[in-house]
């Protein structure tokens, strides 16, 4: 099956050089990866953009032995998140390493790869992530300067009715109500395509909704989750208002973690 490219006119000779050799570093060091971001999302969408980056994810315990095979082509590499990414750079073009997620809550395992799809990439044999997997990171990502909602939605729309979506609700565990409020915006945004998305998950995503509503919600810990979705906009619920980091209480980031990640994007914001 042949991944959805962006043209050669977007794509300079020596950024497709340089992409198709991180990808036979990676071969020759027999390091397993899959290609994800705006590669994937073409294959599985149609959508074609064109990035400054190419994604490849890994499995955290690989990360290290990923950047030091692409570090053996001459180009320089970094941890640059210690709970989630890597960066390998070659002029204004670079390769992101992702074992994780920003927020901490979508680390890489066996089963992205046993359930990914074979691709062919700048004439390279590769493996991309699974629709369902992008769809669970992207539907976290709700910053005020990148919402991945329409991703969430084309997604929906190109491939609802074959998404394992057993896997899917267990992926999301006790963040369902993350899924059910992108679900609910896919109906809204396509009134005529709501089939896509199976009644069945519907149904069940909605009872959950009335049982939890049902009961009191727990008083002992003001917990903020919304640190999950985006880094910078509720850290005054945290620095004033007396609430706990949901990526640390509810997730699985340390705090020092998420406060290296909350002030890169407190930097990226002022334009630092």
């Amino acid at each position: 099956m042949m991944l959805h490219t962006p043209s050669l006119r977007d794509l300079s000779l020596e950024t497709q050089g340089f992409y198709r050799q991180a990808v036979r570093l990676l071969h020759a060091a027999e390091v397993p990866f899959l290609v994800g971001g705006a590669y994937a999302l073409a294959h599985y969408t149609g959508i074609v953009r064109h990035t400054k980056d190419f994604d490849v994810f890994v499995r955290p315990a690989h990360a290290r032995r990923a950047l030091r095979a692409l570090a053996s082509g001459g180009f320089r590499c970094e941890i640059t998140f210690s709970h989630w990414l890597g960066k390998v750079f070659h002029g204004e073009d670079f390769v992101d390493v992702i074992f994780s997620s920003g927020n901490g809550m979508c680390k890489v395992d066996d089963d992205w790869f046993s359930h990914s799809a074979e691709a062919t990439f700048l004439g390279e044999p590769v493996r991309l992530c699974p629709a369902e997997e992008i769809l669970w990171q992207k539907t976290f990502i709700c910053e005020r300067e990148r919402y991945d909602g329409a991703d969430v939605n084309h997604l929906l729309l190109a491939r609802g009715p074959e998404l394992d979506w057993g896997r899917l609700l267990r992926r999301f565990g006790t963040h369902w109500r993350v899924l059910l409020s992108h679900l609910v915006l896919f109906g809204y945004t396509y009134p005529s395509e709501r089939e896509a998305v199976p009644a069945g998950v519907l149904e069940e995503l909605t009872a959950r909704l009335r049982d939890e509503a049902a009961r009191p919600a727990d008083a002992r810990r003001s917990v903020c989750r919304g640190t999950l979705l985006s880094r910078t906009q509720y850290a005054i619920d945290l620095e004033e208002w007396g609430f706990e980091d949901g990526r640390v209480s509810a997730g699985s980031m340390t705090a020092d973690q998420a406060e290296v990640w909350t002030d890169a994007g407190l930097r990226q914001a002022r334009g630092a």
